[in-house]
């Protein structure tokens, strides 16, 4: 394993540690970053703000009583057991939520992300995509779905994708700016894109804040990936078909 980036990664005030969700490859690289970067808080794809509220002065060495609070059984996300290193590894950062809540991401389908995300829609970069961008979204979401979503339904699952970058980003800025930093934030490699995922939000509302992404991939790269380092992992021999669940 090459930490082509640490150097950087360890000087940036924000940190994006990217993800398949269910590879546990990815997470103990995440272990290990969070571990060598020392956060002062870690800010959560999986987490809403009530969850992350519910595990202070929790200790992060109990991973029974920290994923109980956390109230992760029954969310959907892959066993604590994955995740639970990641916080064990920086037992004194303030943990966030950035989950955006169902209905916020019902209404971003109806109305578009900017509408939703609110009065920062400009200072976050929510303009509206051009048309080339736009069919490239859609048809990412048409994959990612298995090809199971009507074409009407496509641009709002953009505009869902767009309203969680950017919320993520706005709850990264707010956890630097109690903090101190430097903060870590764990999530999927689609929202650790530079491009035009959490990275693109925060550069966008606060040029002076260094970013940071690693992408964790399961084969080779095609080409130039998004991401300042990228790190593939094989996936897990027993993974199920995930398309299975569309059929």
């Amino acid at each position: 394993m090459i930490w082509a980036g640490v150097a950087t990664a360890q000087t940036a005030d924000i940190t994006i540690l990217g993800e398949v969700h269910d590879n546990p490859a990815h997470h103990a690289v995440q272990a290990e970053r969070v571990a060598a970067i020392g956060p002062k808080a870690l800010v959560f794809e999986m987490l809403s703000p009530e969850q992350a509220a519910a595990a202070v002065g929790v200790s992060r060495a109990d991973a029974a009583a920290l994923g109980a609070a956390l109230g992760w059984d029954g969310t959907g996300w892959p066993d604590f057991s994955l995740y639970a290193p990641i916080f064990a590894a920086a037992p004194d950062a303030v943990i966030y939520g950035s989950a955006v809540p169902h209905d916020a991401m019902v209404a971003a389908m109806k109305d578009g992300a900017g509408a939703v995300f609110g009065d920062e829609a400009a200072i976050y970069g929510l303009a509206p995509l051009d048309p080339a961008d736009q069919a490239v979204r859609e048809a990412e979401q048409a994959d990612a779905h298995c090809g199971a979503l009507p074409p009407e339904m496509l641009p709002g699952m953009v505009e869902v994708q767009r309203l969680r970058d950017a919320s993520f980003a706005r709850t990264a800025l707010a956890a630097l700016d109690q903090t101190g930093g430097p903060v870590v934030v764990i999530t999927g490699d689609g929202h650790a894109r530079t491009d035009r995922a959490v990275p693109f939000y925060i550069r966008a509302a606060r040029p002076e804040v260094t970013v940071w992404s690693l992408g964790q991939l399961e084969g080779p790269p095609e080409g130039d990936e998004p991401y300042d380092e990228v790190l593939v992992s094989p996936p897990p021999p027993d993974r199920p078909d995930p398309c299975l669940a569309f059929k």
